[in-house]
C-alpha cells in the first residue's frame, strides 16, 4: 500500500499496534512512533501530513501508550475534524477527540461556566454583521453592506490579536494593516460592537476563545481538571494559528510538554485573518527538547508539478522561505505543465473551456477538474466560458457572479435606466453605452479608480467593474447597442447559469482551494497585477503572493494549465506581462535574482533532551512576562525580547551596532536581506543578555539551532569584544 494522500484507507481496522504502522514511510513512521516530548512535523504538500498524525494517535492508542479520551487533535475546519475522526475510527482508535479550536473551547466553555461564572452561558450569535450595523447607527456611522463585511473582518482580527478597542490604530499600523475606514472610526465601532453585544447578553466565536483563556487563567482548579482530561496534543495547519489559539494552547497544556504540531511555513496565505506561521517557526526555540521531522516525499503530485511548485519556493525570501521543503515526488511521470499566453481575459476563458471540454470528452471526470483564481470577481468569466461550453461547473468558496447582492442591485439599477433614462440626469453626458453604464453604477459604488486595499469593499468594486468591461466588450462587439440590448444580455447569461450543477468543474479562488486537490488544475489570472494583486506592496505582502500561488500548483495531481492574457478585453492594448513569480520557470523566461535557499531535505532532527549540557531545556510552558513590568506577553516582538516595547531598555548600543554591521557584511557576502541573518529584534535581544555561550544564546528567541550552528561562533566572539569577521561562512 502506497502513502498517497488520496488514497484508499485500510478496508479493515489493523489487528494490532504495529499492523498501524504498515504502509508508511520512514518520516512517517517517525511522526507516529514519537510519542513523547514535544515533535515538530514539517509537512510540504501532498506528504501525507493527515496520515503520519492520525496513525501517530491510533499507534499510541492501540499499543497502550496513550488512552484515547485523553486526546484532543484540534484542526481548523469542522470537515477536516470530521475526516480525522473518521480515519481514527478505521484505524481503531474511536474516542479520541477531533475538533476545531473553536468547538473544543465551546464545549469546556458551556460546561464550566455555571461553576465559573454562575447562571446560563450568554447566547453565541452566528453572524456578527447586524450587530456590527446597529453598533454603527449607534455611533451615527454610515456603513454599506461591503463596508460592513469589512469593519467585522477588522474586529475579528482585533479580537484574534488580543487587541482591545483602545489599542487598535496603533496596532493595525504596527501590523501594516490598511484599515477600510480612519481607523479612530474603526476604534469606535469596535468598542460599540463590544457594549451591544453586553447589552443583549450575546457572544460571538472569538469570544468563546477569549473567554475560555479567561476562565483558565483566572481558576485554577478549573484548568487543573481540564489538563487532568487532557494530556496529550496534536494541533494541524499549525502554521494558521493566531495569538489567541496559541494562548489557548498554552493553557491546555500548563507545565507539559506532550504536543505534536504539524505546518508548512510556504502554505501561511491567511495572515490577514490574525494567522501567523511564528509559532511554528519558532517551536524548536521554545521547546528545545523537541523532536523536528521533515515529510517531504509528495505522493500526491507528478515530478513535472513539483519541480514547479519547488522553483516557485526557491527564489522566495523571508523567514518562511528560510524553512522551505524541497518535496520530492513519489509519483510516476506526468506532463510537462502546459503555460499559455492569450490576447485577452475572454479569450483565456474561452481557451480553458474548451480544453476542459477535450478532457471530459477523453474521459476525465469533470469533478477531477478545478479552475482557480485570484479574485471571486474574475469567475463570471469564467462561469460564462463553460456554460457556453455546456461544460457543468461548481463554485466553492463564493456566490454565483449573478447572485451577488451588488450584482442583482446593479442589474436593477441598470433595468431602471434602460426603461427610465430619459428622465435621469446622470446619463445627460453619456453618449455611449458604456458611459451609460458607467454613470449608473456610479451610483452603486463603482469609481474609475479602485479602492485602497483589499476586502469587501474592493470585491464589490471588483463584481461592477466587470459589469463595466462587459458593457465596453458589448458595445465592441455590437456596435449601436442600447442599454435595453445590454440588460437584455445580462439576464441570458444570469438565467443560462441558474441550473443547478452539482457535479461538475470547480470554479474556486486559491485561498478557497487550500486543502484540497484535483487531476488537472487550470490556474489562471497569473498576470502582473492579479498574481501578485495590486494592492500586494510589501515584500511581505509579496511573498504571500508567492505562497498563494504555491498553494494554487500543489493542488493538482497530474497535470496543470498556467495561463495569463496581454490584456482585459478584445482589441486592448497588449500591455500586461506574465507574473514574476514566473520568471526563471516557464520556458522563454529569465529567471529574477534569487537565493539558494537551506534546509529543505527531508529527515528527522532529534531534540536535545539528550545531551543534557548542550542547550536549555524548558521544563515549564509559563506565559512568557515582560521582565520588567511582570506584564503578560503575547506580542511575538515583545516576546523576543522579554519585555514590553515601552518598558526601559538595558541595551548595550556598542555592541549592537557592532551586530548590526557584522550582519551587514553576512547579508551582502550571501546575497541575501539582512533580516534573513537576525532580525533587528533578535539582534536587540542579543545586545541586550550579552551571552556568554552558546546555552545563553541559543535562549533567545530567533536564534534556531540552524543559526546557532551558522553564527553562533560569531555572535559569541563580538559579544566577547572580538570580531566575527574572520570565521568561516559555510552559506
Amino acid at each position: 500500500m502506497t502513502a498517497a494522500t488520496h488514497s484508499t484507507l485500510f478496508p479493515q481496522v489493523p489487528d494490532s499496534a504495529d499492523a498501524v504502522l504498515e504502509g508508511l514511510d520512514p518520516e512517517q513512521r517517525e511522526v507516529a512512533t514519537a510519542l513523547h516530548g514535544p515533535v515538530c512535523v514539517l509537512a510540504g504538500a501532498g506528504t501525507g501530513k493527515t496520515r503520519a498524525i492520525t496513525h501517530r494517535i491510533a499507534y499510541g492508542v492501540r499499543a497502550g501508550i496513550l488512552h484515547p479520551s485523553s486526546v484532543l487533535a484540534v484542526t481548523f475546519t469542522n470537515r477536516a475534524a470530521g475526516e480525522m475522526r473518521g480515519r481514527l475510527r478505521q484505524l481503531g482508535a474511536a474516542g479520541v477527540q477531533a475538533r476545531t479550536f473553536h468547538s473544543a473551547a465551546l464545549r469546556q466553555l458551556q460546561y464550566f461556566w455555571p461553576k465559573a461564572v454562575g447562571g446560563s452561558m450568554p447566547r453565541l450569535v452566528d453572524r456578527k454583521i447586524q450587530l456590527v450595523a446597529d453598533a454603527a447607527a449607534a455611533c451615527r456611522i454610515r456603513l454599506d453592506r461591503g463596508e460592513l463585511r469589512d469593519v467585522t473582518a477588522e474586529i475579528e482580527w482585533s479580537k484574534v490579536t488580543q487587541t482591545v478597542p483602545a489599542d487598535y490604530a496603533p496596532a493595525a499600523a504596527k501590523a501594516g494593516r490598511e484599515s477600510p475606514r480612519d481607523p479612530a472610526e474603526i476604534a469606535q465601532l469596535y468598542a460599540a460592537y463590544e457594549d451591544v453585544k453586553r447589552e443583549r447578553s450575546v457572544i460571538d466565536f472569538e469570544d468563546v476563545l477569549l473567554l475560555t483563556v479567561a476562565v483558565l487563567q483566572d481558576r485554577h482548579d478549573i484548568a487543573e481538571q481540564i489538563r487532568a482530561q487532557y494530556q496529550h496534543f496534536v494541533v494541524d495547519e499549525y502554521q494558521d494559528v493566531s495569538p489567541l489559539q496559541q494562548r489557548l494552547l498554552e493553557l491546555w497544556l500548563g507545565d507539559r510538554d506532550s504536543l505534536c504540531v504539524v505546518g508548512d511555513a510556504s502554505q501561511t496565505i491567511y495572515s490577514f485573518t490574525g494567522a501567523t506561521p511564528d509559532h511554528l517557526l519558532d517551536f524548536r526555540t521554545r521547546h528545545p527538547g523537541a523532536t523536528v521531522v521533515k515529510l517531504v516525499r509528495d505522493y500526491r503530485s507528478t515530478p513535472q508539478v513539483v519541480h514547479l511548485a519547488n522553483g516557485l519556493l526557491a527564489q522566495a525570501r523571508g523567514r518562511a522561505a528560510d524553512h522551505r521543503l524541497e518535496l520530492v515526488s513519489q509519483r510516476a511521470g506526468g506532463p510537462e505543465p502546459v503555460y499559455c499566453e492569450y490576447t485577452d481575459e475572454p479569450a483565456e476563458a474561452e481557451g480553458a473551456a474548451r480544453r476542459i471540454r477535450e478532457l471530459i470528452d477523453s474521459g476525465v471526470p469533470a469533478s477531477e477538474i478545478a479552475i482557480l483564481f485570484r479574485t471571486n470577481a474574475q469567475s463570471e468569466t469564467y462561469e460564462q466560458a463553460l456554460a457556453d461550453a455546456a461544460v457543468p461547473y461548481q463554485l466553492r468558496g463564493a456566490e454565483r457572479f449573478f447572485d451577488r447582492p451588488e450584482v442583482r442591485k446593479a442589474g436593477i439599477a441598470l433595468r431602471g435606466a434602460a426603461r427610465f433614462g430619459g428622465n435621469d440626469s446622470l446619463l445627460d453626458d453619456a453618449v455611449d453605452l458604456p458611459s451609460q453604464v458607467r454613470a449608473v453604477l456610479s451610483g452603486e459604488g463603482w469609481t474609475s479608480r479602485p479602492p485602497a486595499g483589499s476586502g469587501a469593499v474592493r470585491e464589490r468594486w471588483e463584481s461592477l467593474a466587470a459589469l463595466v468591461n462587459l458593457a465596453q466588450d458589448f458595445a465592441a462587439a455590437k456596435p449601436g447597442a442600447t442599454l435595453s440590448d445590454l440588460v437584455a444580455e445580462l439576464d441570458e447569461r444570469a438565467n443560462a447559469q441558474h441550473a443547478p450543477t452539482v457535479q461538475g468543474v470547480t470554479l474556486a479562488s486559491l485561498h478557497s482551494a487550500k486543502g484540497l486537490e484535483w487531476d488537472v488544475v487550470f490556474l489562471v489570472g497569473v498576470a502582473e497585477g492579479m498574481m501578485p494583486i495590486t494592492y500586494a506592496k510589501t515584500d511581505e505582502q509579496i511573498e504571500e503572493e508567492r505562497r498563494l500561488l504555491y498553494v494554487g500548483v500543489t493542488r493538482a495531481r497530474e497535470r496543470l494549465h498556467v495561463s495569463w492574457a496581454l490584456s482585459r478585453s478584445p482589441g486592448g492594448r497588449p500591455s500586461r506581462r506574465p507574473s514574476r513569480f514566473l520568471d526563471g520557470l516557464r520556458p522563454g523566461s529569465t529567471a529574477t535574482t534569487g537565493r539558494a535557499a537551506s534546509g529543505g531535505a527531508g529527515g528527522i532532527e532529534r531534540g536535545l533532551s539528550g545531551t543534557r549540557d548542550s542547550a536549555p531545556r524548558r521544563t515549564s510552558r509559563v506565559p512568557a512576562r515582560c521582565r520588567v513590568c511582570g506584564r503578560t506577553l503575547t506580542d511575538p516582538g515583545e516576546m523576543k525580547l522579554m519585555r514590553c516595547d515601552d518598558c526601559p531598555s538595558d541595551m548595550n548600543e556598542g555592541l549592537y551596532e557592532r551586530l548590526r554591521e557584522w550582519r551587514a557584511d553576512k547579508a551582502r557576502s550571501s546575497g541575501q536581506p539582512a533580516f534573513c541573518v537576525f532580525t533587528d529584534r533578535t539582534l536587540m535581544a542579543i545586545a541586550e543578555s550579552a551571552p556568554d555561550d552558546e546555552r545563553e544564546l541559543a535562549r533567545i528567541p530567533g536564534v534556531g539551532m540552524r543559526k546557532l550552528t551558522r553564527y553562533g561562533a560569531d555572535v559569541l566572539a563580538i559579544c566577547a569584544g572580538q570580531s566575527g569577521a574572520e570565521s568561516t561562512d559555510e552559506d
